[in-house]
């Protein structure tokens, strides 16, 4: 549930900002996450995970790129970039969880 709100978040937020083939991919990830996860299918939710997060970070890599050529770093030294789940974050909460069989 955690990715798929996280990545539609994403794609309306930096959409406009991610190369056409990458959000192509991400979508297409995306969409897979979801059919994984209607059906409960556990080893194709952790497949589907894998490739969105492959799909972010790809993206993740062509816009911090584009933005270091036209100068858009931020005042850190990298350009701001979204996070997948899985990713290192400075704002990590340890929550319950269950396992849904």
């Amino acid at each position: 549930d955690g990715m798929i709100f996280t990545s539609e978040k994403q794609l309306k937020e930096y959409g406009d900002k991610i190369p056409a083939d990458k959000k192509a991919t991400i979508e297409g990830a995306l969409t897979e996450l979801k059919t994984a996860h209607d059906t409960r299918d556990i080893a194709a939710i952790d497949l589907a995970m894998t490739n969105i997060n492959s799909a972010w970070e790809a993206a993740s890599q062509d816009m911090n790129n584009a933005a270091n050529q036209q100068g858009g770093a931020n005042p850190e030294g990298g350009a701001e970039q979204p996070h997948a789940e899985g990713t290192k974050s400075e704002n990590v909460t340890d929550v319950d969880y269950e396992e849904v069989k």
